[in-house]
């Protein structure tokens, strides 16, 4: 069965001391190591980073990020016309993106200086095999 990516929604309470962001639902027990990008230029997209069994969650500290998915159909010679899921992650929204194994993703600032923090269910020394780069133009199509 598919397993879709999606949204885990977090709470913000404020009060004179200051702010307590929190995410209750963000099960962090499959994680095994975690990384953060940080994006200087709008103009700059990650894309397009496919992963077969590793599994993702991204989490926005700063800014805002247009994330774009594609769910791959064939890891050798993917489909170019494969539907595009879009979410728009932003540090306002507090909240962390699930995209389970088998998806590419898309990665673009939309905010400068924007900052993700990225979590990830395999070590880095599995990272060499299930890397899987495709051109940022690989999957627009018109």
């Amino acid at each position: 069965m598919l397993q879709m990516p999606k949204i885990i929604r977090g709470v913000s309470i404020s009060d004179q001391r200051g702010t307590v962001a929190f995410i209750n639902d963000f099960n962090m027990q499959p994680i095994k190591r975690f990384y953060s990008i940080n994006h200087l230029d709008i103009n700059i997209v990650r894309a397009w980073r496919l992963h077969r069994i590793e599994q993702r969650w991204f989490h926005v500290v700063k800014g805002e990020f247009l994330i774009r998915l594609v769910n791959i159909d064939d890891w050798v010679s993917p489909s170019k016309n494969l539907p595009i899921i879009e979410f728009l992650l932003t540090e306002k929204n507090n909240e962390v993106l699930h995209i389970p194994a088998g998806f590419g993703s898309s990665i673009q600032a939309t905010e400068e200086s924007s900052i993700m923090i990225v979590f990830a269910d395999y070590g880095i020394e599995n990272a060499q095999f299930d890397n899987y780069l495709f051109p940022s133009d690989y999957f627009e199509s018109d």
